[in-house]
């Protein structure tokens, strides 16, 4: 299965992104704030989606609106 993210890079397990549009997040009351990084990112059965932690909470975002973080 090939995930990419918005600019077309490869995403995998473990990999690093950056949040490139504010997004509000159901069920919470913290909205992600564009250039956020994510650490630990793990794709799931859709590969439009990935799996994610934020702070204590489990959350699945869109691979449309992350970006690639290079190390």
């Amino acid at each position: 299965m090939d995930v990419k993210d918005s600019n077309g890079n490869s995403l995998e397990d473990g990999d690093n992104v950056h949040v490139i549009k504010d997004l509000k997040i159901k069920g919470m009351s913290k909205t992600l704030k564009r250039g956020n990084i994510i650490k630990n990112i793990r794709l799931t059965s859709n590969n439009q989606e990935v799996e994610c932690r934020i702070g204590k909470a489990q959350i699945v975002l869109k691979t449309q609106f992350l970006k690639k973080a290079w190390p």
